[in-house]
């Protein structure tokens, strides 16, 4: 009888530590990111954790920054003492998060970027960036434009505002560099270019003013959807300009953009599929804290692709 009660008492104790590491987090992954305030991330934030339940026995701690570069820093440095294994990092700067990334060096812990790099030369160690070619999708969005003008005018000419995103960020520097490399190969196209900060009431409000001022409004390019939906609401309330008559350009393919293509109040946007972006990074993480395997190539470029109502079933999202 002791024998028995011995031999059960085994198998019970195996039988709960086995449950005990069936359910453990074989690894914790820390993701840092700008702002929940801007529905992109919150859709990439989604795609992380998806990915992490996908793969099993991966515990997720995401926190956003509120926009905010020294909460950033803050938000790493946590991650650090409470020993995460790796992170995936969605910088709000390409320079001002630099001195957190050198701490995750210090401390051995791997750092894949997403969507947005770090400044080019900075002295720190990055596993691997993984982002859309955001200087293509800005090259994508003025090819567009300049296509429709010609169709408009017959020859490409008109005045363009463009939206830029947040001074300092990584998509907004490198969208307007790809857009204004194909605009000024056409010297009768006018640019006027301000910021609205990535923000849906920025672009509405940037695009009060440019109404109030400027005579004539061909296109609109927004360097994200948030702000070509607000200079659209601009647009509509203006009384001075029909939406339908200026040609309008996001960025992001969102749920929101997609519909308004679809209703044909939005002529098109940029998808830089970030579930891919968001899934390829993680698995690169993963990879290299499991087997040590390191990326083929340090920078994963996705290629972005022009969203118009002619091939809504490409965008990544659906509405």
């Amino acid at each position: 009888m002791k024998k028995i009660l011995g031999s059960i008492l085994v198998v019970v104790l195996l039988g709960s530590l086995l449950l005990g590491v069936a359910g453990a987090k074989d690894l914790t992954i820390g993701l840092s990111f700008p702002s929940l305030s801007f529905a992109w991330f919150a859709f990439l934030e989604q795609a992380v954790k998806d990915k992490a339940a996908q793969l099993g026995g991966i515990e997720v701690i995401s926190l956003e920054a509120e926009n905010n570069v020294s909460k950033q820093i803050s938000i790493i440095e946590d991650m650090i003492v409470k020993g995460v294994n790796g992170v995936l990092l969605v910088p709000i700067e390409v320079e001002a998060v630099i001195p957190a990334v050198e701490a995750l060096n210090k401390a051995n812990i791997p750092v894949v970027t997403v969507d947005r790099r770090i400044k080019e030369g900075a002295p720190v160690q990055v596993l691997c960036h993984v982002g859309a070619d955001n200087t293509e999708g800005g090259r994508n969005a003025a090819r567009y434009i300049v296509e429709k003008l010609t169709e408009k005018y017959g020859e490409p000419k008109g005045t363009v505002i463009e939206l830029t995103g947040t001074p300092g960020a990584g998509p907004a520097i490198d969208r307007s560099a790809g857009f204004n490399e194909i605009i000024k190969q056409y010297p009768n196209i006018t640019v006027k270019s301000q910021t609205a900060n990535f923000r849906r009431d920025d672009g509405m409000k940037v695009m009060e003013d440019f109404i109030m001022s400027t005579p004539q409004i061909d296109a609109v390019f927004g360097a994200n959807d948030e702000m070509i939906l607000g200079a659209i609401q601009a647009l509509q309330a203006s009384g001075k300009f029909k939406v339908e008559d200026v040609i309008t350009v996001g960025f992001d393919a969102l749920p929101e953009a997609l519909k308004l293509i679809e209703e044909g109040t939005l002529d098109a946007t940029i998808e830089q599929f970030p579930g891919k972006q968001a899934s390829t990074a993680f698995e690169i993480l993963v990879k290299f804290l499991k087997e040590g395997a390191t990326p083929e190539k340090p920078v994963i470029l996705i290629e972005p692709k022009v969203i118009t109502k002619a091939n809504l079933n490409e965008a990544e999202k659906s509405f």
